[in-house]
């Protein structure tokens, strides 16, 4: 683990791998509800977790330098189900990539069940894990200049749905009508850092 300043009341703590960084999150969320650390925002990514609103960084940082990562917490939140037909233009170049029938990848899919390790790209977007590392996938050689909402994608080790049109180069294996960001909706967010999902198949697939 290392921990770097960042200004005057912030800290970046780097970590080794993704479950590290998730483990430390939830670590860190679980100091902050019980009220042994004051901190105004903890964000996850794939690798690092930073604390934003620090009053004494300097101390909390001598803290995680000489800690161990603990052990993620069991998972204890609800499962958001979300409905989706595998009908992805790039299921088959998928279904290639892993060595099975095509009709094996949205079983596959559907019977894992993930954790979004954290959010970012565009509001909305979680960063999905839980597919072992069989499972990779390269993102694409030539990105798509407009990917659909509700298009449920692959890439590396990462599950995600795309909240909205935007460019992309993620493997496309599906789609959902599920709203992820609904500026109407509290949180507006359907997915959080620590949320665990399922995908239900519907459709042809199901």
């Amino acid at each position: 683990m290392r921990v770097l300043p960042v200004g005057e009341e912030a800290l970046l703590v780097e970590v080794a791998s993704d479950d590290e960084a998730q483990a430390l999150h939830a670590e860190l969320l679980r100091r902050r509800a019980e009220g042994s650390l004051s901190v105004r925002e903890i964000v996850p990514a794939a690798r690092t977790v930073l604390l934003d609103g620090l009053a004494d960084p300097a101390r909390l940082s001598s803290e995680l330098t000489a800690a161990e990562v603990p052990p993620a917490p069991p998972h204890g939140r609800e499962v958001v189900e979300i409905p989706v037909r595998y009908d992805g233009p790039d299921l088959a170049d998928v279904a290639a990539h892993w060595g099975v029938p095509e009709r094996e990848v949205p079983r596959i899919h559907a019977g894992t069940e993930f954790r979004v390790a954290f959010c970012g790209f565009a509001p909305g977007f979680g960063y999905l894990t839980g597919l072992p590392p069989r499972y990779d996938v390269p993102r694409r050689a030539t990105p798509r200049t407009a990917v659909p909402a509700g298009a449920v994608a692959l890439a590396g080790s990462y599950t995600g749905v795309y909240p909205r049109s935007s460019p992309g180069g993620w493997q496309l294996i599906g789609t959902t009508d599920t709203v992820l960001w609904d500026h109407a909706r509290v949180p507006a967010a359907l997915l959080a850092p620590g949320t665990r999902v399922r995908f239900v198949p519907i459709g042809a697939a199901a």
